[in-house]
């Protein structure tokens, strides 16, 4: 089978410019003659599950939180959890407090046109935000709230254990690598992250929410997402 080019996408490229149980299989062995790797990867899935809802609830059992005190739902995450993509976004919106849900509305339906670009559906893909509660009138999270919600959302990565991780925003940025700078000095090169022993290959680009009201800025991210389906080619993804 002969892959799609990536320079059929041109389309894609103008409209963002613009707009922006398991099942034995038989093998020839004549030992262990039933393939489980469906099984496992039920099991793997089950196993995800279950940390995921430990984590929510150490998450949801802090105390003397300002931004979980003001908000609505507690936003983990949604998405293919068995993704190797996970794309972490900065704070929750008013769309997202009220469906409990990541990447709702207008800033949903832009990151579902920037990744139908690279020909990734939404729906294979783990979304989350670097802070859980949406800030009261969508403010920042100070320093001290991003470096609290951290802890536990390098707990989600070592859940997950996505192949790539995509930074969405300063906010995501500097929970995760600790950079403070600006967003336009970081973005557009790969960079690490250690969690756990485990080295995740992650990219920083602007959150989509920036896009809508810098609408300039999107060729800056379209260079960005062909340096991502660039690196899904390299480590053959499947995605």
């Amino acid at each position: 089978m002969t892959k799609k080019s990536f320079n059929q996408n041109i389309k894609f490229e103008k409209d963002l410019a613009s707009t922006f149980e398991p099942d034995f299989t038989y093998n020839n062995r004549p030992i262990n003659r039933f393939d489980t790797s469906k099984k496992d990867n039920t099991q793997n899935i089950l196993s995800k599950t279950e940390k995921l809802l430990e984590l929510k609830k150490q998450i949801f059992s802090i105390e003397n939180c300002n931004l979980k005190n003001n908000s609505k739902n507690l936003i983990l995450g949604n998405g293919n959890i068995d993704s190797p993509i996970m794309i972490i976004g900065e704070t929750p919106g008013a769309e997202d407090d009220i469906s409990g849900l990541a990447f709702q509305g207008e800033v949903g339906k832009l990151l579902k046109k920037m990744l139908a670009a690279i020909n990734i559906d939404i729906k294979n893909i783990y979304l989350t935000y670097s802070v859980n509660f949406r800030p009261h009138e969508d403010r920042k999270p100070t320093a001290q709230e991003i470096k609290r919600y951290s802890i536990f959302l390098k707990k989600h990565i070592s859940i997950i254990s996505p192949k790539i991780i995509v930074l969405m925003g300063s906010t995501a940025m500097e929970s995760i690598t600790g950079l403070n700078s600006k967003i336009s000095n970081e973005r557009g090169n790969w960079k690490e992250i250690i969690i756990k022993d485990e080295t995740y290959p992650l990219m920083i680009t602007f959150n989509p929410s920036y896009l809508i009201r810098f609408p300039e800025n999107k060729k800056f991210s379209w260079e960005d997402l062909k340096k991502i389906r660039q690196k899904i080619n390299e480590l053959n993804i499947k995605i």
